[in-house]
């Protein structure tokens, strides 16, 4: 987890302008100097600040203006920053509160979790319906992670700026299918202008961009990984022949053993070129019979399903090779920008817990650290802005 985060100061001879009354029914923009109070606070410097007391010349009400960094709360709001950016950095809310109170200013843990669960509500964007900082990227990354809550697993999707990684939502999802994936997808593609969406090998993306009419990028990762497993665990079945599949449909288990070994090539180089090459593997297996009820696939039909596989894949696995957006933004052909958010904004917390009490307490703080996180590159997250 990176994270850079800024407390909120308090500064007690700094007092905001006025500029009109806080009262809803009053426009009233003269006012004249009541009294100063003295207002306690808990803080880890100051123990009371002044409060300015003012009357509106229009309405007669008076009404109070607190120096910077103190609300009418009693905690100031550098403890609360500070309560917020403790447990985003791994401290529960039991522990939070003892160390804010060996740093002298005592907050309960239960006033730790209502400051997390407030500041995340405050969350712009990093929402289905808004979408973090209404950004516009021609590539969308999307991926889903699952934790525990209640006992049960809770499903959360992220999406990203598949050009630059910062996360442009994070959302509570019911199910995994594709008509899922599609009613969470289309409206944020819709909102950034998408025109390609990145995702991993899972079937039910394919479908998703299909029916929304977006190019796909298949992450090149996942498929070599589950590439190169299959020709470990099918090389020596090959080379045996040990059903006989191959002799069936007249394949030599030279010829298959030298096909299984080129698809390990092609998967490493990837070129749009060699799609060609995935065609005539898989018609030198078509004639390889399914399996009947009960019976396990043989070799060679698992080999006609794979080359399928593979050719039927191969335009989404290796168009980041050709694709370029409006500006000439590129895409590496991984999902690792969903992948590295899911670990850095939902797992790294994560681990240090026992899972979530709430759905929406995991989708907070969830949504709470990947908008600390897109901060990273602007200078850091103001917390001010999420404690006022």
């Amino acid at each position: 987890m990176r994270l850079e985060l800024i407390l909120p100061r308090v500064e007690p001879t700094e007092y905001k302008k006025l500029l009109v009354c806080p009262h809803r029914d009053c426009q009233g923009r003269h006012f004249e100097h009541h009294q100063e109070v003295d207002k306690p606070l808990k803080d880890t410097e100051y123990r009371a600040v002044s409060a300015h007391r003012y009357r509106c010349l229009r309405c007669k009400r008076t009404f109070r203006v607190y120096p910077q960094g103190v609300t009418r709360a009693q905690t100031s709001q550098r403890v609360k920053g500070l309560s917020v950016m403790l447990y985003l950095l791994g401290l529960s809310y039991g522990a939070t509160s003892l160390a804010l109170e060996a740093l002298g200013v005592y907050m309960s843990k239960t006033s730790v979790y209502e400051e997390v669960q407030a500041a995340a509500e405050k969350v712009p964007g990093v929402k289905r319906e808004k979408v973090f900082g209404k950004l516009r990227t021609p590539a969308l990354g999307g991926d889903l992670t699952s934790v525990k809550c209640s006992g049960e697993w809770l499903h959360l999707g992220l999406a990203v700026d598949d050009t630059t990684g910062l996360v442009l939502t994070v959302d509570e999802l019911s199910a995994e299918d594709a008509e899922t994936l599609k009613e969470w997808i289309e409206p944020i593609a819709k909102a950034v202008d998408a025109e390609i969406l990145v995702s991993d090998d899972a079937d039910a993306f394919k479908t998703v961009a299909n029916d929304l009419g977006l190019a796909h990028q298949v992450c090149k990762s996942h498929v070599k990984r589950n590439t190169e497993t299959f020709v470990d665990n099918l090389e020596s079945k090959v080379e045996l022949d040990d059903d006989g599949s191959l002799a069936a449909i007249g394949v030599t288990p030279e010829q298959a053993l030298a096909d299984l070994r080129r698809l390990g090539q092609l998967i490493l180089s990837r070129r749009p070129e060699e799609e060609n090459e995935l065609e005539e593997m898989h018609h030198r297996y078509t004639d390889a019979a399914p399996p009947r009820q009960g019976e396990k696939a043989t070799t060679a039909y698992r080999l006609r399903l794979m080359y399928l596989d593979r050719w039927n894949l191969w335009r989404p696995l290796t168009r980041y090779r050709t694709w370029k957006g409006p500006q000439g933004e590129t895409i590496d052909g991984t999902n690792n920008g969903c992948e590295r958010a899911i670990g850095w904004w939902v797992k790294e917390r994560y681990r240090t817990m026992r899972g979530y009490k709430r759905p929406q307490s995991a989708v907070n703080v969830s949504r709470l650290l990947a908008w600390c996180g897109n901060h990273l590159e602007r200078g850091g997250a103001d917390l001010a802005f999420l404690v006022a």
